[in-house]
């Protein structure tokens, strides 16, 4: 441990970055969406068409919502999605 005393007001990344950490939340939630979307995109039915947004009917009011592929697309940057890793299962 750091022995870093409450009062040492630190901040959460400077503690992280003096004990060679990173926050890897983020990074796994990521993967796991990916994996699930590679799950879904080979099943192929009705889950498929809500992840990619291409069912009938009226769209709703205000603020369209972000899509799981939009989002993944913003994190892995824009490309085929055996690149991002999504055929593969990894």
């Amino acid at each position: 441990m750091l022995r870093i005393p409450w009062t040492a007001k630190k901040t959460n990344e400077r503690v992280l970055n003096e004990a060679n950490k990173r926050r890897s939340l983020v990074r796994t939630t990521r993967k796991r969406q990916a994996t699930f979307l590679g799950h879904v995109m080979r099943r192929g039915k009705l889950e498929y068409l809500v992840i990619t947004g291409k069912f009938e009917g009226k769209r709703s009011r205000g603020r369209q919502r972000e899509k799981i592929m939009d989002g993944l697309a913003t994190w892995f940057g824009p490309g085929p999605p055996s690149k991002i890793g999504i055929c593969g299962g990894t």
